[in-house]
């Protein structure tokens, strides 16, 4: 008989085991992979993006799917509370660009490691190669796991951490969805966020744009009246089946809720590769370079204008020729070019598969979750955290921040329900 189980050796799941264990119960964590913080080790390539330094209001808005209810989980365990909980097990951070949190080793495998000794100095006992069939209950309680194998651990408490659909090969592979429906959850539909998107247009089945990255472009979801729903202004890249990139990766929940919205129609994509311009500035700007050059071919006037093979490519569409000499270009070629630069405009289909998908939007609905202590609120002893929520934010630290947020209330509530349960006993 264990006080606490934990299912999953992921990011939340290890947070659970060390906040459970050390409020002295005694916990079981079962993972079904070979190893534990499979997910961790790999997290923000390779580096661990720990957490993100922002202010709650910021982080919230980065978190688009259900931020809005981690304002409750940080008012127990904030982002502040991680980087002291890190430096605490004696791994040093470092804040980079727009808050991101990392080792100062740049070694995700040092965050993984100190959370590992912490469990060990906490004595949890680690189950590996141990895949949980069902979770067991009575009508109003959980009770214990049953694994594959036909073991069964009881406990007072369990705590769910198996993850979400994304990223399989770490082994979250959506087991927990169909025990949460067991248990009385709705499960919202499970869609991929931070994932690549698909194109059938002409230039990207004839791969001409292939690896051509964008710098800091604004990238544009349009619905279905030519309305920007939502812009990203980062990097992108044009790829062999579509677009990928930081810009993309973050336009692409909202591609998969405008595909559902119109019946899979596609959806169209603006692009500015010059932020900073509408069509009328990019016209003067190219107008003033040209007629300061005017004997030049105007490829080598608009040389730093965007990369060669971006501004060819436009050339193409807009019906400049290359070659041709400023002073001899009519101005409703530069007009189109011009208009080229700053909203390109193409149409994607769809995205790839959620397993290739970073983040798994949609899990467990919220609505049934108690915010301070993570707890089911259709079955007692139960609690939920991690990507196995319906909560889904961009990439950047913000879906680690939450698992570790909700992780260590999830671990802290179950120890304190597993110490009140003997207590009454």
């Amino acid at each position: 008989m264990y006080d606490v189980i934990i299912i999953g050796g992921g990011p939340s799941g290890l947070m659970a085991s060390i906040a459970a264990a050390s409020r002295n119960q005694k916990v079981l964590l079962v993972e079904k992979g070979k190893k534990l913080g499979k997910k961790l080790i790999i997290s923000g390539g390779g580096r661990c993006n720990v957490t993100n330094r922002l202010p709650l209001d910021e982080i919230v808005k980065n978190i688009p799917g259900n931020g809005r209810f981690l304002h409750s989980p940080f008012s127990v365990f904030s982002n502040e509370d991680i980087i002291a909980f890190f430096e605490g097990l004696g791994v040093a951070l470092k804040e980079e660009d727009h808050g991101r949190m990392f080792p100062v080793s740049d070694r995700a495998q040092d965050v993984a490691d100190a959370m590992f000794r912490e469990m060990d100095r906490l004595n949890v006992t680690v189950l590996l190669e141990s895949p949980v069939k069902k979770l067991l209950m009575t009508d109003d309680r959980v009770t214990g796991i049953r694994l594959h194998s036909g073991e069964e651990y009881t406990a007072k408490a369990v705590v769910v951490a198996v993850g979400g659909k994304a990223v399989p090969q770490t082994g979250s592979t959506g087991d927990g969805y169909p025990w949460a429906e067991k248990a009385g959850h709705l499960v919202t539909d499970l869609y991929p966020t931070e994932v690549p998107l698909l194109s059938k247009e002409p230039f990207i089945v004839n791969r001409e744009l292939q690896g051509l990255a964008l710098r800091d472009a604004a990238v544009s979801v349009l619905n279905k009246k030519g309305k920007a729903i939502i812009t990203h202004q980062m990097d992108m890249l044009f790829t062999h089946f579509g677009l990928s990139g930081p810009a993309v990766l973050r336009c692409s929940q909202f591609v998969v809720k405008e595909l559902k919205k119109n019946g899979g129609a596609p959806v169209e994509i603006r692009i500015n590769s010059l932020p900073d311009e509408n069509a009328e500035s990019a016209f003067q700007l190219l107008h003033k370079m040209m007629k300061d050059d005017p004997k030049k071919a105007v490829k080598n006037v608009w040389k730093g204008i965007g990369q060669e093979r971006w501004m060819l490519f436009l050339f193409e569409r807009a019906g400049i020729d290359p070659q041709a000499i400023g002073a001899e270009l009519a101005s409703d070629k530069v007009r189109a070019l011009a208009a080229q630069l700053t909203s390109f405009s193409m149409f994607v289909t769809g995205t790839q598969p959620i397993e290739k998908a970073f983040v798994t939007g949609g899990g467990v609905s919220i609505k049934e979750i108690e915010p301070k202590t993570m707890a089911s609120k259709k079955k007692a002893g139960l609690y939920f955290c991690g990507e196995i929520l319906d909560i889904h934010g961009y990439t950047g630290g913000y879906n680690i921040t939450s698992a570790l947020v909700t992780g260590n209330v999830a671990g802290q509530s179950a120890a304190r329900f597993a110490q009140e349960f003997a207590a009454n006993a």
